[in-house]
Formats: structure tokens, C-alpha cells, sequence
């Protein structure tokens, strides 16, 4: 199981989870990532892309760019 940084990773939070964003094009996934989906860290925020738009920046993931470069 993978917590978040300075969480217990026991649950305990009172907050609903909230649904999956495409950064890009906002798209929605619902409450759980899908495998197809991306995940970026940027400026310590973790952003998520959904299959279409990680597929039409592909190079530019593998090159580590930040999505504001694309």
C-alpha cells in the first residue's frame, strides 16, 4: 500500500474521494485511476492525463517536460 507524504496511510480522513481529472483536457475517470490514465508530479502537485492526451504527448512525457511545455 503506497500513502500519501505525511499521511498514516490508515484512512481515517472524513473527506469523500474525489473524482479523476485530466489536467489537460478534463475529462473525468470517477473515483478510481484507470490503468490507461497518466501520472505526473509537478511542482510537488500530482496531475493527471487521461489515454488521449498521454498518447498525443507522448515524447514529451518521456522527456520529462512539464505539461505547461506542451
Amino acid at each position: 500500500m503506497t500513502s500519501l507524504p505525511g499521511g498514516s496511510g490508515q484512512g481515517g480522513s472524513t473527506t469523500e474521494p474525489r473524482p479523476f481529472v485530466c489536467a489537460r483536457c478534463g475529462a473525468l475517470a470517477g473515483d478510481s485511476q484507470p490503468a490507461t490514465w497518466t501520472c505526473s508530479v509537478e511542482n510537488g502537485t500530482r496531475q493527471y492525463f487521461c489515454d488521449v492526451c498521454s498518447r498525443e504527448n507522448l515524447r514529451a512525457i518521456e522527456g520529462r517536460l512539464d505539461s505547461a511545455w506542451w
